[in-house]
């Protein structure tokens, strides 16, 4: 009976310091550099938004906040990488609307968009713009759409990749406005833009942190914003809406998430310095600016919420446009 009894004193002791591990690990956090780690190419929307929480964090965590891009698939590149990442809270990631649309358009992930992944906090919601080159023809979204439904399937449009929030944008279009442009997927708002300015396409769909620029130095030409109302960023670009297509919206978000099984108690501290960071005067006025969006955060419970929903969603797009999964 005395050797049960040091069996079970043995095995009490174990699984009171193994239930004692993530605790102690979670007083220790962070104990070296994070890891933020996003899908889209460097010098886009998710990079800039990435940079700014990145420096707010390593402030507010006193450990470097070091960003990592991982571009390509519409962001699935960077969320697989994620979610194979060790849960201990120094790798965390950044994802934007296209996390929940793969769920949409692909026929299988290596990952589940909420199951395999413990939710931070949203940050922002922005919309997108679609643009041409300061030469094109059409002048309006008006025109573009006249011209596109004279000669369907002979105009393209490019977006970041297949998948994302900018390609279904434009799929949206097709299907309310009647017209059959055809997607051709970059990797990255940089890459569609060079392309843009180089006539491989004629339109656009991207984000207002890089076609401001372009927009204001008169190399491009806003034709709409995807938001119901007019951007700050952009206040002299009209909406979708105000073009003719009544009910169009698309407005993308971007928020923090971790591996799955990531301690609750570090969760826990990252939403917590992420709430504290957005309420900041210098980070949120970066952030809007950046995206011509607005801030808000989130509960990790709120965010996986907004995840299920965009993936019902755009899977209700998915099917009425036909759009053919990959």
């Amino acid at each position: 009976m005395q050797w049960m009894r040091r069996i079970a004193a043995t095995g009490f002791l174990l699984g009171s310091i193994m239930a004692a591990g993530p605790a102690q690990s979670a007083d220790n956090y962070p104990s070296r550099p994070i890891r933020l780690v996003h899908g889209f190419a460097a010098g886009g929307a998710a990079d800039t938004l990435s940079r700014i929480v990145a420096d707010g964090l390593s402030k507010k965590l006193g450990q470097p906040v070091v960003v990592e891009a991982k571009p390509g698939a519409g962001g699935n590149i960077a969320a697989d990488a994620i979610a194979r990442a060790e849960p201990d809270g120094h790798t965390i990631g950044l994802v934007t609307g296209a996390h929940a649309i793969s769920a949409a358009t692909y026929k299988s992930l290596s990952y589940q968009p909420t199951e395999s992944f413990d939710m931070i906090s949203t940050l922002v919601y922005y919309a997108l713009v679609i643009a041409v080159r300061n030469d094109y023809p059409a002048k309006s979204l008006g025109e573009l759409i006249a011209m596109a439904k004279e000669k369907p399937g002979a105009l393209s449009f490019g977006s970041v990749g297949f998948g994302s929030t900018h390609h279904l944008a434009g799929e949206l279009l097709n299907a309310m406005a009647g017209t059959e442009m055809v997607h051709v997927p970059y990797r990255g708002d940089s890459q569609s833009i060079t392309a843009l300015l180089g006539g491989e396409v004629p339109v656009i769909i991207g984000t207002p942190v890089l076609l401001a620029a372009q927009i204001q130095s008169g190399a491009v030409r806003g034709l709409a914003v995807t938001s119901p109302t007019r951007t700050a960023l952009l206040p002299n670009v009209p909406t979708v809406e105000e073009a003719g297509v009544k009910g169009y919206d698309v407005r993308t978000w971007a928020g923090l998430l971790a591996p799955k099984a990531t301690p609750p108690a570090i969760v826990a501290a990252l939403n917590a310095a992420t709430l504290e960071i957005l309420k900041e005067s210098e980070i949120k006025n970066r952030l809007e600016t950046a995206v011509g969006g607005e801030v808000r955060g989130s509960s990790p419970e709120e965010m996986k919420k907004l995840i299920q929903s965009e993936i019902a969603k755009w899977s209700g797009v998915v099917e009425a446009a036909k759009i053919p999964k990959i």
